[in-house]
């Protein structure tokens, strides 16, 4: 492998000097791109609402509902790592504008199929593997487009906005999917997610990125085997991927029971418990600057998920809504200071040439844990109930915290500034 000359570092996370939470919409770039994400990923939970619905409307096999969700994560485990490496090696705004052409056309296809009645559900299955295809492959080149977009001091702040956005739109979208659902059907919400990919679209066509140089010399496989062994010989890489890990294999059980939890309260409540975890994550995103400047990375990531190991172990014994929604509140605001820290960390653990094919093993373990982890906890919760089944994944979430002491995600190694390669 090259060897690689560490620059001094321009900026970390638990700087002196903080930076404000909304500090980098000031850059119009990112603010551009910001709004019309916000936008995407509402109308991707408007899909997911759509599909769901659609399917009990064309049969009640518990199977095959479940298989809606299980169709947009297959392609987690089957193309991350080459849409890393591939990410790495092209033209990442013209790789992004394949990728999102990609799902306008799917999405796109399955709307006027599902209006002129022409879905059944091996189809609509097929169609929810092709958009997630399509997601995950863009994944690995957007999440590495944000240290082009901001200065090196606004990253942090600038991840904890995109985390924010993702949460609000989480609240958003479903509730809006519910409401054109109940009034024009799910074929209607499937073409509004096709029209909100074009905001994005519009961003990447007018975006002059400046050129990089790419390791045009390598073959896919070699990519994935050069990042590979990038990441098993970096410690703090190491060290990012098993705090990952042991997060997302058990914070997702929350998420995952919530609509059991919720079933009392109506699809309602269900949707207001999520507007209180997403309102939670953007307040959350607002306070982290000022906690960064009290606790140190580790700090930040491990006291998170502790609180986050607390709210898991409440919401299954929450004996009012009220409770509920402030348990959730909390959550949220626990569940942007974990990713942020987790996710600025999987972006400046390694230099520029090499930063798509890192991330695709950070996501590859991130989304990979949360669908193994919800498929384990909804058979755990089945055998001994929801309350005890989210009170053992709030004692795995803290034993974590423990067993991990020794690998820290410390701010001295969290660099900005890209790596000189020297051959």
């Amino acid at each position: 492998m090259a060897e690689m000359i560490k620059m001094p570092v321009v900026a970390s996370i638990a700087g002196k000097h903080s930076v404000s939470a909304w500090t980098p919409l000031g850059e119009p770039l990112f603010r551009s791109l910001w709004i019309a994400s916000v936008i995407s990923y509402t109308g991707t939970w408007m899909q997911n609402v759509g599909a769901g619905w659609l399917m009990t409307q064309m049969t009640m096999n518990p199977l095959m509902i479940g298989l809606v969700q299980a169709a947009g994560a297959v392609p987690v485990f089957l193309v991350i790592l080459p849409a890393g490496a591939l990410a790495d090696m092209v033209d990442r705004r013209r790789f992004l504008l394949l990728t999102q052409g990609w799902m306008v056309l799917a999405s796109g296809t399955l709307g006027i199929m599902t209006l002129t009645s022409c879905v059944g559900p091996w189809v609509l299955l097929l169609f929810t593997f092709l958009l997630g295809l399509g997601a995950v492959m863009n994944d690995p080149a957007w999440q590495a487009i944000t240290p082009e977009l901001v200065p090196a001091k606004q990253h942090a702040s600038a991840v904890s906005l995109n985390s924010a956005g993702f949460n609000v739109a989480r609240a958003v979208g479903p509730a809006l999917g519910g409401l054109v659902v109940a009034a024009v059907g799910c074929g209607t919400t499937f073409l509004l997610n096709a029209i909100s990919f074009l905001g994005v679209i519009l961003f990447l066509y007018r975006w002059k990125r400046p050129l990089a140089a790419r390791p045009t010399n390598l073959r896919v496989w070699s990519a994935i085997s050069e990042g590979f062994t990038y990441v098993r010989e970096s410690e703090l890489a190491k060290s990012v991927l098993l705090r990952t890990g042991t997060f997302s294999l058990a914070a997702v059980a929350m998420l995952a029971l919530l609509p059991i939890v919720a079933r009392p309260y109506g699809a309602t409540g269900y949707g207001v418990l999520l507007g209180c975890f997403g309102l939670g994550a953007l307040l959350g995103a607002l306070a982290l600057p000022r906690v960064r400047e009290k606790l140190s990375v580790d700090g930040v990531v491990g006291a998170s998920i502790l609180i986050f190991a607390g709210m898991t172990f409440a919401a299954g014994r929450a004996e009012s809504f009220v409770l509920l929604c402030a348990v959730m509140l909390v959550a949220g605001g626990a569940w942007i200071g974990i990713l942020a820290c987790l996710n600025v960390a999987a972006q400046t653990m390694c230099p520029a040439y090499i930063r798509a094919r890192a991330l695709s093993f950070y996501l590859l373990v991130l989304q990979g844990g949360m669908a193994v982890g919800a498929t384990l906890w909804g058979a755990l919760a089945k055998s001994i109930g929801v309350p005890d089944a989210l009170g053992m994944a709030a004692a795995v979430l803290a034993l974590g915290v423990f067993a991990l002491r020794g690998h820290r995600i410390t701010a001295s190694e969290l660099e900005l500034a890209p790596a000189v390669v020297r051959d």
